[in-house]
């Protein structure tokens, strides 16, 4: 008589509504309460979140079409420039590793001026592009052109989850094709690009985590089993928080900053977690996320993370030949002895051998600091992020070398800008995000100012060390969420009324044309394009910039 049978205490499916009719068998002492008035239904509902848009077709339609035409504005010209058809900037550290992968199954071999300080998945990444195309900028940047694109159909639905507006999702997509840090780096083989996709996939996986445990919350209340204890229900297995922290180990182990969001974004799904046993009137919230959330979060984001992050390491420990593979017997190097006498004896050589590499790479990393001296010409502070107020440099040519500009002089470079009409809104947009998060406790700008500030204020701990404005490259994408959540308050809601309707679209797609004609404008700084020595410096709007 029923399709599905559900003990106390067992997790509803995904979905909000059941697919059939749904049995309650009673295995304890406690009866099951009866289901409360509709008013108090109306009301529970309401608190624990509304439903998405029922446009589901037409929102995958604005997805499609954004995504195709942000992967046109990607691949246009992907194999310029180049250094006289070898790597520009970076590129000459990661490219050549990852062509030495894809000839050893995987794995590197030399140390290269003992610039391998990054685990193999991004390299993994290029390597396929190689692969697939041969050694040549379109070969080296085709993955990362690849997960650009990708980058933004999970905009449009992690905007339009955020915002229940398809058109906001909609911007969302648009502001992220004219982005032009995520531009040049979508058109760059390095590996920051990668980094960006997997935090930004694990997000959007925690979003769809956070309705779906409202949804079953909501459906236990419906039925009367909300209250049955007062820690409130289990909530059975979660796999989107399951992907999510798939998404951050695969990260990691593209780049170690993904660590910065594993922290963060645990937090915040427990914070979520918190809020939703509140909002479904559970007796003790707090103390029910702690007994029912807290172990589930850390076996998520700590034992499956780190096992995810280890599996990457798959073709280095199989190999004889990989850096640092064979340490294993008393060797040193400005670190720990990983021998048979050291306090790790009991572990297998292959992982000593590991964390020695491990060691070695973070050695790197924290003494590459700034030559007080002879600093980098185009490095920067965490300061001067936000606003994008000290770009980079990749690639300049000038003189006679560059031609078919119109001019006696012309220029071809590559500059790294964020677009300022985004851009020099970060810290408007973070104020206003603060007070939302607040003063409004409102969700939404809750979870990406926690984003944003995971991949901005780790770097404040350690000034001394070198930095360049391409480490905000994952960063972009929340500020652009940061953006587009006020855009959807000047929008007004879709039962405004039609004045308040019409001028908050006019105020919106004003602004988005803004933004395109600030990305056109950049377009030949961003793309090499041959322009005079006089729109060269036209393009240079700060002193900062030069």
């Amino acid at each position: 008589m029923s399709s599905a049978t559900l003990t106390r205490g067992e997790a509803a499916p995904a979905n909000d509504l059941p697919t059939g009719d749904l049995e309650l068998v009673d295995v304890g002492a406690v009866p099951r309460a009866a289901p409360p008035p509709d008013a108090v239904l109306t009301d529970v509902g309401d608190r624990l979140g509304k439903p998405m848009p029922i446009d589901r077709l037409r929102g995958w339609l604005v997805t499609l079409v954004i995504t195709v035409i942000g992967g046109i504005v990607r691949f246009q010209n992907l194999g310029f420039p180049t250094d006289f058809g070898t790597p520009i900037f970076d590129e000459k550290h990661y490219v050549p590793q990852a062509w030495q992968m894809l000839r050893n199954g995987g794995f590197e071999d030399n140390p290269g001026y003992e610039l391998t300080v990054h685990p193999p998945v991004g390299k993994y990444m290029i390597a396929v592009g190689e692969w697939l195309f041969g050694y040549n900028g379109f070969g080296w940047r085709f993955a990362s052109a690849v997960c650009g694109t990708l980058m933004i159909l999970l905009i449009v639905r992690i905007a339009r989850r955020l915002t229940r507006s398809t058109l906001l999702g909609g911007v969302a997509g648009i502001l992220m094709i004219c982005d032009g840090v995520l531009h040049i780096q979508s058109r760059m083989g390095m590996l920051d690009i990668f980094l960006a996709i997997w935090i930004l996939a694990s997000f959007g996986c925690l979003l769809c985590d956070r309705d779906q445990v409202r949804g079953r919350l909501r459906r236990a209340v419906r039925e009367g089993w909300v209250h049955e204890s007062q820690w409130g229900p289990r909530l059975g297995f979660r796999w989107w928080r399951f992907a999510g922290a798939i998404s951050l180990g695969v990260g990691a182990a593209s780049k170690w900053d993904s660590s910065f969001w594993l922290a963060g974004f645990a937090a915040l799904t427990l914070f979520w977690d918190w809020s939703a046993r509140r909002s479904a009137g559970v007796q003790r919230p707090f103390l029910g996320m702690v007994i029912r959330d807290l172990l589930p979060a850390v076996w998520a984001f700590a034992v499956i993370a780190i096992a995810v992050y280890l599996g990457c390491w798959w073709a280095w420990l199989s190999s004889e030949t990989g850096i640092d593979r064979h340490l294993a017997g008393g060797y040193t190097y400005h670190g720990p002895g990983i021998g048979p006498s050291t306090v790790l004896w009991f572990v297998p050589n292959a992982l000593r051998n590991l964390w020695y590499y491990h060691y070695d790479m973070l050695y790197f990393a924290e003494h590459l600091l700034t030559p007080k001296n002879s600093p980098h010409p185009w490095e920067s502070k965490p300061w001067t992020w936000p606003m994008g107020l000290r770009p980079m440099l990749y690639y300049y040519e000038g003189g006679t070398n560059v031609t078919n500009c119109g001019a006696a002089n012309c220029v071809s470079a590559t500059m790294l800008i964020g677009t300022p009409a985004m851009w020099w809104l970060a810290f408007p947009a973070m104020g206003w995000a603060l007070w939302r998060s607040f003063g409004r406790f409102d969700w939404r700008y809750i979870g990406v100012l926690v984003a944003y500030l995971a991949g901005l204020l780790p770097w404040f701990l350690n000034l001394d060390r070198q930095m360049y404005f391409f480490y905000m490259t994952p960063d972009s994408a929340f500020l652009i969420l940061l953006i587009v959540l006020p855009l959807g308050e000047i929008l007004g809601p879709s039962n405004a009324g039609y004045e308040r309707r019409r001028l908050g679209l006019l105020i919106v797609g004003l602004y988005v044309g803004l933004v395109v004609a600030n990305f056109v404008w950049l377009w030949p700084v961003l793309n090499g394009t041959p322009i005079s020595a006089l729109r060269w410096q036209q393009e240079l709007w700060l002193p900062s910039w030069r």
